[in-house]
């Protein structure tokens, strides 16, 4: 599998990585499985996915602990995302940026990934109440105790906080230029997929003119893209598509010439319509990696031989053609 590196960090990942949230967080509770969730994390490592991405939040805090059996066998052929700023509570999630909750946040990640430091350390949210610069510099210290190799920010929420008139990353693009003044960023995580064409404007300019990794979150369109859900049939409660505005049944029946053309492209090259999604992730430029979420071996392995797809123009433009995404706020 190609290998692409994460910032300026010394280590490289594999092209695609694994997305460990579905294990725990966030998707189809009824069908979470933690032996069959390690065998994923086993079956994506085996194919060169070795960015492992988790936060503490996920569970709460089971998602680091289920990584962290993985990595107590593998930890050499692991490269360790996990994230801080968000506390889950009862009915709400709250952001806590502060620097003394960071570094304890950080020491109690350490010992349910069962690793002495963590690869990639991520800042989940920001802090209303808390100053960035100052979350921030206590992850740098992390960094200078070495329990951290390197820092990224998330930017997968930043739909839900734009100003109004605002495009979607200016606020993101604000913060990163703040925080760059106290300690690099190696990464960025945002959506990025062919129904979230977004962070092309303006997040990835600014990675790839600094050098600084993207790492795409969503890059399936939350399973929509690979072409194996039904319109009209339901999600779980939990699940966050329940509550999503393209997962409507109107709007996932709107949504499927976005599978067709994909499905279509697919054809051309043995590939299924998830492995064309992750492909056309990758062709946006060597600082990008996807990272789709998945609790199935099965579709570990899938997403792993996306990394052997190679799309040509015509593939591209095809895709490029497609109409755009519709949600139930159009």
């Amino acid at each position: 599998m190609e290998r692409r590196t994460i910032g300026a960090t010394a280590l490289e990942v594999g092209a695609i990585g694994l997305g460990c949230m579905p294990m725990s967080w966030g998707y189809t509770e009824s069908q979470r499985n933690g032996e069959g969730s390690l065998r994923a994390v086993h079956a994506a490592l085996d194919r060169g996915c070795t960015l492992l991405d988790t936060a503490d939040m996920y569970g709460p805090f089971t998602n680091e602990l289920l990584v962290g059996r993985a990595l107590k066998e593998r930890r050499a052929e692991a490269f360790v995302s996990t994230k801080v700023g968000l506390l889950v509570g009862e009915q709400h999630i709250v952001a806590n940026g502060r620097p003394g909750y960071v570094k304890r946040a950080c020491d109690a990640s350490l010992r349910r990934l069962q690793t002495d430091v963590i690869d990639l350390y991520q800042l989940h949210r920001t802090d209303p109440e808390v100053p960035i610069e100052e979350t921030w510099g206590a992850m740098a210290e992390l960094v200078a105790a070495g329990k951290v190799r390197s820092l990224g920010l998330c930017a997968v929420g930043a739909r839900a906080g734009r100003r109004r008139g605002a495009r979607l990353y200016d606020g993101t693009l604000r913060q990163l230029e703040r925080v760059q003044q106290v300690f690099p960023v190696s990464s960025v995580q945002a959506e990025l997929s062919v129904w979230s064409k977004e962070a092309l404007e303006q997040l990835l300019p600014w990675c790839v003119t600094r050098g600084v990794g993207f790492l795409a979150a969503m890059p399936l369109g939350n399973g929509f893209l690979t072409g194996t859900l039904t319109p009209g049939q339901g999600f779980e409660p939990e699940d966050i598509r329940a509550r999503h505005p393209r997962f409507t049944a109107e709007m996932m029946a709107a949504n499927q010439p976005v599978v067709a053309g994909l499905r279509r492209v697919g054809a051309r090259h043995g590939a299924t319509p998830g492995q064309v999604a992750l492909a056309w992730v990758l062709a946006q430029g060597r600082h990008v990696v996807p990272v789709p979420g998945t609790k199935k071996e099965r579709w570990a392995a899938e997403n792993a031989a996306a990394a052997d797809l190679v799309l040509d123009r015509r593939d591209l433009a095809e895709i490029a053609a497609l109409p755009p995404a519709r949600g139930s706020w159009d």
